[in-house]
């Protein structure tokens, strides 16, 4: 197994140089003085951190020495856009969700679709370089105060060349009937890029929002996505945030969701799994206020030789919270998955409940999954559980719905759709579930076949 060194950050520090030099933000090149002294921190720790190694034990599953090996540019910002039909078969619909659209990541007004005059008043939807701008006060309270920059290699790198992302604000007490849709598109370039898309959510005192975070590729270009996004949900909100991930079967993604929650919140995290050569999945919710509910579900679908790595860190930092962890993987060909759920109850986090679980299918005899669960509990009146399953399709089943005159390849796929469906039932709104679903027969044999059916 390849072993990282300090080396492997040459090329990034030398990429910073220019960043620096020429970043989009308030007050010319670079932004304010607080934004260039926090990229700079990041900087620092990142350099200080390296790039983990499977000697980490958070990391242990995972190599990333082909991103660390790989010499990444920075996105140039003259880039032929796509045509509006070239993104019609990514995401919801303009009559489903305000579309905000980031190209190579930076925002494209011209592709995306916000009617403005429709929102409630108060509510804030565009591009973090432009909230940057005109909502400075309203960013830095939050921005960089939550995600782990300090710990995290790959947060620190992304904090460090933050430039654009989604930005999202809904005022206290404010309910957005319909779904924000962030849309990422990486196109075809001459060399593999670099993109650190930044994401900053702010729902206030019992507001409601839905998010959806979709990562797509035009090509089978091989690039690096490296996404943080914060969503920060006040007293009483209600937020339900989803991350679909489909890129080129050649792209490396590392996303982090890190959700702080106040109390009384109710909070979902949905994420599909689907592209990327290798992916990362981090999500990290802290129920930082008494009375709070987090649901994490996701699915995870890798073949050939790709490899999808999900790591869930949950706290539970107040008393009386509820938090529900729900992953599925379904492995084909010489993939590899790998489930990595964490609990911890801090020890003022009485009469907490909580429970984990994860479930697997392996189609083939060359695919691997590694399950790891684990609780780290310092409170003494809880209710943690946490299980993990692996296996194969069900024999039985099969043969039960051949002999009923269904042929082999339909019968898998039944199984398949009805094992994949169960992180269905967990997504709250309707027309996600119908795109999801969509998604899930796409990649199964019969898929399509069986969804005409339904």
């Amino acid at each position: 197994m390849t072993e990282l060194t300090s080396a492997d950050l040459g090329h990034y520090l030398k990429s910073f140089a220019r960043f620096e030099n020429g970043a989009a933000g308030p007050g010319g090149a670079g932004g304010t003085e607080w934004l260039r002294a926090v990229r700079a921190a990041a900087r620092d720790r990142f350099v200080e951190l390296g790039f983990p190694t499977p000697r980490d034990e958070d990391w242990k599953f995972t190599n990333v020495a082909p991103i660390a090996r790989r010499e990444f540019e920075l996105a140039a910002e003259d880039v032929e856009l796509p045509s509006e039909a070239e993104l019609a078969g990514f995401g919801l619909t303009a009559a489903e969700a305000e579309r905000v659209v980031f190209v190579n990541g930076r925002y494209v007004s011209a592709l995306s679709h916000v009617e403005r005059e429709a929102l409630p008043e108060g509510v804030i939807v565009g591009s973090l370089a432009e909230a940057l701008e005109k909502h400075t006060d309203l960013v830095k309270a939050e921005l960089s105060q939550h995600l782990d920059y300090e710990g995290d290699f790959f947060s620190a790198l992304n904090t460090a060349f933050m430039e654009d992302g989604g930005f999202v604000y809904v005022p206290r007490g404010v309910v957005l009937e319909r779904p924000i849709q962030l849309l990422f598109v990486t196109t075809e370039t001459s060399q593999p890029i670099a993109i650190h898309p930044r994401n900053l959510i702010i729902v206030g005192e019992q507001g409601q929002a839905s998010i959806v975070e979709e990562y797509v590729s035009l090509g089978e270009a091989e690039y690096f996505s490296n996404v943080a996004t914060e969503v920060v949900a006040g007293d009483g909100a209600v937020v339900e945030h989803y991350r679909i991930e489909r890129e080129s079967t050649a792209a490396y993604n590392v996303g982090t969701v890190r959700v702080q929650q106040g109390r009384s919140t109710n909070v979902a995290c949905h994420a599909v799994m689907l592209g990327g050569a290798l992916v990362r999945n981090n999500v990290h919710p802290v129920l930082a206020g008494e009375g709070g509910e987090c649901v994490i579900s996701g699915l995870f679908m890798p073949s050939g030789r790709q490899h999808i790595d999900n790591f869930m860190r949950v706290e539970h930092a107040s008393p009386h919270c509820n938090s529900r962890q729900f992953y599925i993987g379904i492995l084909d060909g010489k993939s590899r998955g790998v489930f990595s759920g964490r609990i911890i109850v801090h020890e003022d986090a009485q009469k907490t409940d909580a429970k984990q679980t994860n479930r697997n299918l392996l189609l083939s005899a060359d695919a691997q999954v590694d399950s790891n669960p684990q609780l780290e509990i310092y409170a003494d009146d809880v209710k943690c559980t946490h299980g993990s399953t692996i296996g194969q399709l069900d024999a039985n089943a099969i043969f039960y719905l051949r002999a009923r005159g269904i042929s082999e390849e339909m019968a898998r796929a039944l199984l398949l759709f009805g094992f994949a469906g169960e992180t269905l039932k967990h997504m709250g709104l309707a027309s996600v579930r119908k795109y999801v679903e969509a998604l899930i027969a796409d990649r199964l044999p019969q898929g399509r076949a069986l969804q005409a059916l339904r």
